[in-house]
């Protein structure tokens, strides 16, 4: 595949997994910038690095590095990190001309086809996951269940302590439920 179309691809494929699926479901208009600027920055270090006589594992170890800046200056939820890592892998797979010519554009149509089904609002859409800091401390684990579907009017799945103060009468808990109670 010429290096236009593998760069013509790469346009079409970010715009969908950033117009067409991330923000409809998620609404961040800064995490469209986001992916938008990695993945053509991306692209554009693979085309370059791909013309080059540089080493392309020096390259790769760069994006590595920089992802990891990226992900550590902000917290991402693990649905927008699946969709960064796509907006980074789709730039490589463009950037470099990989034989046979329908592997690329395969791996970045099963990569949108992958977020569109694994994030999509209908597949367990009634489990939710949250931290709650409750108004008492507790510190059996039968209890503090029972509020937490009382709260939630939910099944709650897990519940795990981060934090109980005894003092301020307080607990911190990260709880996994399931839409309205008795409903599963």
């Amino acid at each position: 595949m010429s290096r236009i179309a593998l760069i013509a691809l790469d346009l079409v494929a970010i715009t969908i997994l950033t117009l067409g699926l991330y923000f409809p479901r998620h609404r961040r208009k800064d995490m469209l910038v986001a992916y938008i600027g990695v993945n053509i920055g991306v692209l554009a270090v693979a085309v370059a690095l791909s013309s080059a006589t540089v080493n392309a594992g020096l390259g790769l170890g760069l994006f590595g590095v920089l992802s990891i800046i990226r992900l550590r200056s902000a917290e991402l939820d693990h649905e927008e990190i699946a969709y960064y890592f796509a907006a980074l892998a789709f730039g490589i797979l463009a950037g470099f001309e990989i034989t046979p010519d329908w592997l690329a554009p395969a791996l970045m149509g099963s990569m949108i086809v992958a977020l569109f089904i694994g994030d999509h609002p209908r597949l367990f859409g009634s489990y939710r996951s949250q931290t709650i800091n409750l108004d008492a401390a507790f510190v059996d684990e039968a209890q503090l269940v029972l509020r937490l579907e009382e709260l939630l009017n939910a099944t709650v799945h897990q519940a795990k302590v981060r934090r109980i103060d005894l003092v301020n009468q307080t607990t911190l808990v990260d709880v996994r439920f399931h839409g309205q109670k008795g409903a599963r």
